[in-house]
């Protein structure tokens, strides 16, 4: 029988989830589709994804694949999935695409927001998706302190597992900061990331834009490669994995 490739755009709330990559005993998307596509196909498919969103992490362009020996078409398969989705996990298109695109492997880049409301007072309807946080912040040390993280360098200062990641360079392609009303968005694009490494950039820039940490810091932390050094990561219901590029 012949097999096709079938590569998914996926958007999600990653609020009650324990992240994207299976778990025992706790619940995921990844599972959470698996389970929806394997009711469609009725087949016992398995479903890459193109990144590990941490628990809590939000999603507008996660990728994902799978092989199939199904010809259901593409638009079938679309509005199918998704009747066996929670409202909270919405696939937004499905395409056949070449037998040697694999999401994860196959990505250049990927690109995550961060996304912080400065201000003392809260939001309660975009509680889930923000950080809120009080402080004044310096908006030019926080945009200064990015040139220094841009390019390939070790980032052991900005990960919590770098005793079980061996290879711990990456390379930032892009580093942004933009602020819009009582909302600052943080953009990072980069060939690879860390666990946690851009929760823990965003912290360590707060630091430095409400003058705890000086600039020339951040320099200090890429070389000294020390996670007790850097700011605090900050949580999870920020971060959104908006795109990944091929």
């Amino acid at each position: 029988m012949i097999t096709r490739n079938v590569c998914l755009l996926i958007e999600y709330e990653g609020t009650h989830y324990a992240g994207w990559q299976w778990q025992k005993n706790a619940n995921t998307v990844q599972e959470t589709l698996t389970n929806a596509v394997r009711k469609v196909l009725q087949e016992d498919v398995k479903i890459h994804g193109a990144g590990r969103t941490d628990a809590g992490v939000h999603a507008l362009g996660q990728v994902a694949n799978f092989t199939t020996y199904s010809s259901i078409p593409a638009k079938q398969l679309l509005r199918a999935i998704n009747f066996y989705l929670p409202q909270d996990i919405t696939v937004k298109e499905v395409k056949d695409v070449e037998d040697n695109f694999h999401a994860r492997y196959s990505a250049k880049s990927k690109i995550y927001q961060y996304t912080l409301l400065n201000d003392w007072l809260r939001t309660s309807l975009n509680r889930n998706f923000c950080y809120t946080y009080g402080f004044p912040l310096d908006m030019s040390k926080m945009i200064m302190a990015t040139q220094h993280l841009i390019g390939t360098h070790d980032f052991t200062s900005f990960t919590t597992k770098a005793l079980t990641d061996k290879n711990r360079i990456r390379t930032i392609k892009r580093l942004e900061i933009k602020k819009e009303g009582r909302y600052i968005y943080f953009i990072v694009e980069a060939d690879g990331f860390l666990y946690k490494m851009v929760r823990a950039i965003v912290g360590t820039l707060l630091e430095i834009g409400r003058g705890e940490m000086d600039i020339s810091h951040i320099r200090t932390l890429l070389d000294i490669r020390s996670r007790k050094l850097a700011g605090p990561t900050v949580p999870a219901k920020g971060l959104c994995l908006k795109e990944v590029k091929y």
